[in-house]
C-alpha cells in the first residue's frame, strides 16, 4: 500500500511538472510572437485564475443540485452516516456532510473546497447492492479524495487548462491578424528564423489545448490509482474496493442524474464503458482492470 501511494505522488508530480513545463514554452513562443513579453502572460493567468475560483466556490451547490442529491440524515441511513463518520475519524479530517440521490445505479463521489466543507454522496443504488467491505471501502476511497485535497489540485489544473486555452486563442489571433508580430523586422535571416517561429507558434496553437486536456485528464487518472490506494490503507483491505469496483462496472443501470460535466467526479465513470486507447486517453478515469489488479497487488 505504501508503495502504491508513494509511486502515485511521484507520478502525479511529475505530470504536473510537465503542464507547467508546457505553459512556460508555449508562453515563450507566444511572447515572441505576439510582443506583448510578461503583460500579456500575467493578463491571461489572473482572467483563468479568476475563472476557476468562480467555479471552486460555487461548483459544490451546482453539483448538488443537478445531481438531485439530498442530505442523508442518521435516522434515514445510519450505517452510511456512522461508516462514514468512522472512516473520517481514520484518516483524520472533519466529517464530511452526507447525502444521497435516489437511484438504483451504484455509484458515488466526493467534493468540496477542503475538508472543512466536503461532502460525500451516494446512490441508494449503492446503500442496496453493496455488502459492508464494498461499501466501506468506497466511502474510504472518496475520503481519501477529500484527504488529499484532489478537488484543490483539479481547480489548479483547471487554472492551467485555461491559461493555456488563452494563450492558444491568442496566438491564433496574432498569427491571423498581426502576421506574427515581431517575425517582420530584421534582415533575411530574421526573416526564415521568423518564418520557422510562426510555424512553431501556428502547431503549439493547434495543438496546445489538446494537449493540455491529455495532460489533465492524465493527473485526473493518477489521482484515482492514489485514491485507491489510499482508501485501502483506511480500510485495510483493499478486496472491499476491488470488489466494489467490479460491481458497479458490471451494473447495467444507467445513472440518470449524472452528465458529461459531473462525471469525472464519480467512483466509476457513469456514462459506462469505455473502449480503445484513444478513447482510453480521453477518460477521466483510469480501466476498472486496471484499478481492481492495482489493487490485488497490495
Amino acid at each position: 500500500m505504501y508503495e502504491q501511494i508513494a509511486a502515485n505522488k511521484r507520478k502525479s508530480a511529475l505530470i504536473a511538472a510537465l503542464f507547467v513545463l508546457f505553459i512556460f514554452i508555449l508562453a515563450g513562443v507566444f511572447g515572441e510572437m505576439a510582443g506583448m513579453g510578461r503583460a500579456g502572460i500575467i493578463a491571461a493567468f489572473v482572467l483563468a485564475t479568476g475563472l476557476a475560483l468562480i467555479s471552486y466556490y460555487s461548483s459544490d451547490k451546482v453539483v448538488l443540485a443537478i445531481s438531485h442529491a439530498r442530505p442523508a440524515t442518521k435516522d434515514e441511513f445510519p450505517y452510511l452516516v456512522n461508516t462514514v463518520e468512522g472512516l473520517a475519524i481514520a484518516a483524520g479530517i472533519p466529517m464530511p456532510r452526507c447525502y444521497v440521490i435516489d437511484d438504483t445505479a451504484p455509484n458515488a463521489f466526493a467534493t468540496g473546497r477542503n475538508p472543512q466543507t466536503s461532502f460525500i454522496c451516494v446512490t441508494t443504488g449503492l446503500l442496496a447492492k453493496m455488502n459492508r467491505a464494498e461499501l466501506e471501502g468506497v466511502i474510504a476511497h472518496e475520503m481519501s479524495h477529500i484527504k488529499n485535497f484532489d478537488i484543490r489540485l483539479q481547480t489548479i489544473v483547471v487554472v492551467m487548462v485555461g491559461l493555456v486555452a488563452l494563450l492558444s486563442d491568442w496566438m491564433m489571433r496574432s498569427l491571423w491578424w498581426g502576421g506574427g508580430g515581431r517575425r517582420r523586422s530584421g534582415g533575411r535571416n530574421k526573416g526564415e528564423a521568423g518564418a520557422i517561429l510562426a510555424v512553431v507558434g501556428l502547431v503549439l496553437a493547434a495543438l496546445s489545448p489538446l494537449i493540455a486536456q491529455l495532460l489533465q485528464l492524465a493527473i485526473s487518472r493518477r489521482r484515482e490509482f492514489l485514491a485507491d490506494a489510499s482508501g485501502a490503507m483506511l480500510t485495510r483491505y483493499p478486496a472491499g474496493l476491488a470488489s466494489a469496483l467490479r460491481k458497479i462496472a458490471a451494473d447495467t443501470e444507467p445513472l440518470e442524474a449524472a452528465n458529461k460535466a459531473t462525471a469525472h467526479l464519480y467512483i466509476v465513470n457513469p456514462l459506462k464503458n469505455i473502449k480503445g486507447a484513444v478513447n482510453r486517453m480521453f477518460s477521466t478515469h483510469p480501466p476498472i482492470e486496471e484499478r481492481i489488479a492495482a489493487l490485488e497487488k497490495m
